[in-house]
């Protein structure tokens, strides 16, 4: 089966890109995943040899940054089991395991971050999961959509509009 492409998502406060780069082997564990459609994603479809833009959120702006790999497929997140991690769930069990954690590795980062609004203005790309289920942390991107993607980030952003003399005087007159 061809290697697929997948979105995941990563606060850059607790976990950037350039951490990933930084980290041995420029490789880490992907756990802490908490949804049920994000935890199957990654448990049934998400495969060693994928690859993966990593997004992140919650920043300015939110942006596709880099490109990782998975280097080891679904295990059950031992971080699910932990008391003291922040991403304890009391439910799990060992040996009956909810959540699964996946090994990645950072390729390469992008010519430029590609924002989350420009995603939207393109007709093709506001299809993504991205726009239509922004919230989901772990999402499919379809060969097309990745294309698109790296095509945007080898160009130089789109220009914001001009600003009328009105802005203009409006934004003097604060």
């Amino acid at each position: 089966m061809p290697a697929r492409h997948w979105l995941f998502k990563s606060d850059p406060e607790s976990f950037s890109f350039d951490d990933l780069l930084r980290a041995p082997g420029r490789t880490t564990r992907w756990d802490g995943i908490r949804n049920a459609m994000a935890r199957n994603y990654l448990r049934d479809q998400v495969a060693e040899g994928d690859r993966i833009f990593i997004y992140h959120s919650s920043s300015e702006p939110s942006a596709i940054v880099g490109i990782a790999e998975v280097v080891r497929a679904a295990y059950p997140d031992a971080s699910a089991l932990d008391a003291r991690d922040h991403h304890f769930d009391p439910k799990t069990k060992a040996g009956a395991p909810t959540w699964y954690a996946v090994d990645i590795r950072a390729v390469e980062r992008l010519a430029r971050p590609v924002a989350l609004e420009e995603i939207r203005a393109d007709r093709e790309l506001s299809k993504m999961m991205l726009v239509t289920h922004g919230r989901l942390s772990i999402q499919p991107v379809a060969p097309e959509q990745w294309k698109g993607v790296l095509a945007l980030a080898k160009r130089a952003p789109a220009k914001a509009p001009a600003k009328t003399a009105a802005q203009v005087r409006a934004r003097g007159a604060r």
